[in-house]
């Protein structure tokens, strides 16, 4: 790419005339366009779009990918709505299809936003650092544990190629989080202890009735449109949505892995054709008997809550319960800091690592938070005591290797702990 490495562009054009020739030029590289592409133009592909184009002066959209065309269009609509003049999508780079993730990339964008269902990951991350684009990744990284080590293998390329990888995880870049963080590793609770987070909340995208399926919608297509419900896409609800607690507590334990992990987990409201659990609840081992419980349920009409409760050796943190996190017992703290936008925040640290060609790479803690979380859902499915190396190890391969979009392909059944084994 021919991406300069001069100073971050916001506004800094003109203030760099004033300090004389070469720093001149440099501004002048640095204005240079950052042509961002879109692969997965939902939701939180969308948001990210909008973010990514806000973090840099001169980024702009140019090329985008999904599998459905309203969709695709719906997004652009959108984003034109809030940054008109940075959208340069034209008509021919809306692609289409399981291989417009390659198109969005060979187009000539410099930037690449991955925001597709989870199972996709691994094979889009590696595609972009290959072909020496930037990226921001959406968490989580992949659905299974060859798809976790394949990441590795990826983020260690993107460190060879001096290419930025920013994680989805968001919460490592929310001001409050980090401040509180902070606190803990200056010891302000003394040792941790034990770690419990919870994650209750209502069913993301709950399964259609089949007969809703329209007639002669393969296999593959349904499943698509119905990611959530489907563990080789999302990875379950622990994996793609309650990742973001397992993130913290792995940053607890500074991104150390545990040394195993029994869990339970089922589904209690029936889902025709789905195969992922509705609840789960993960109890965690770490060194010097250190604990760490993770919670989950996705069911309507119960309890729900979103929180983190640190106990250690001279306190506690809880975060959550309350409008600002907050530290009781030997140290008394209450975060009186100024809050931030934590998505916006991702791209303007990715972008700015981009004009200071010093990368940003998340490859290393972001596979260790997703295989914590992939690591409990084996736990869970299986009944089993699983250790990390057994989890890091599994040759179990959840996204299959050639999925076509008008083709058939069935997932394995809702797995029955005690009976589903590991792999």
């Amino acid at each position: 790419m021919s991406i300069s490495t001069g100073s971050t562009p916001r506004r800094g054009f003109l203030a760099a005339s004033a300090v004389g020739f070469p720093a001149v030029l440099s501004a002048m590289q640095a204005a240079k366009s950052l042509k961002v592409g879109l692969v997965g133009c939902g939701g939180r592909g969308t948001g990210a779009a909008a973010q990514a184009l806000k973090a840099d002066d001169f980024a702009e959209l140019t090329a985008v990918a999904d599998v459905d065309m309203d969709r695709a269009q719906a997004s652009l609509d959108r984003l034109k709505r809030v940054s008109k003049d940075k959208v340069k999508v034209e008509t021919g780079n809306i692609f289409l299809g399981l291989d417009a993730f390659q198109k969005v990339i060979d187009s000539g964008v410099d930037v690449v936003l991955l925001a597709t269902p989870p199972g996709f990951r691994a094979t889009h991350l590696r595609a972009a650092i290959e072909a020496n684009k930037h990226v921001f990744c959406e968490k989580p990284v992949a659905v299974d544990a060859p798809g976790v080590r394949h990441v590795l293998e990826t983020a260690k390329m993107a460190r060879e190629k001096n290419l930025s990888i920013m994680a989805g995880f968001c919460w490592r870049r929310s001001a409050h989080i980090k401040a509180t963080f902070a606190q803990l590793q200056n010891g302000a609770i003394g040792d941790v202890i034990a770690y419990y987070a919870t994650y209750y909340t209502s069913p993301v995208k709950p399964m259609p009735p089949a007969n809703t399926r329209p007639a002669g919608m393969s296999d593959v297509e349904w499943q698509i449109r119905n990611w959530y419900n489907f563990s080789y896409l999302c990875g379950d609800g622990l994996v793609e949505q309650a990742v973001h607690s397992v993130d913290k507590v792995a940053w607890a334990m500074a991104d150390k892995p545990p040394l195993s992990c029994v869990a339970v987990g089922g589904r209690q409201i029936p889902a025709e054709g789905g195969n992922i659990f509705d609840h789960f609840e993960c109890n965690y081992l770490y060194p010097n008997n250190v604990r760490a419980f993770i919670a989950c349920r996705q069911i309507e009409g119960c309890y729900n809550e979103n929180s983190d409760y640190i106990l250690g050796s001279k306190g506690q943190i809880t975060i959550g319960r309350g409008p600002k996190p907050r530290i009781t017992g030997q140290t008394e703290w209450t975060f009186d800091g100024q809050t931030n936008d934590m998505y916006q925040a991702e791209h303007d640290e990715l972008f700015a690592s981009i004009r200071r060609g010093k990368p940003v790479n998340d490859g290393e803690w972001m596979t260790t938070s997703t295989m914590l979380a992939i690591m409990g859902r084996m736990a869970a499915y299986t009944g089993q005591q699983i250790t990390w190396d057994q989890a890091m190890q599994s040759q179990e391969v959840l996204f299959p290797a050639n999925l076509s979009w008008s083709g058939s392909f069935e997932p394995p059944p809702l797995p029955r702990p005690g009976k589903t084994r590991f792999v």
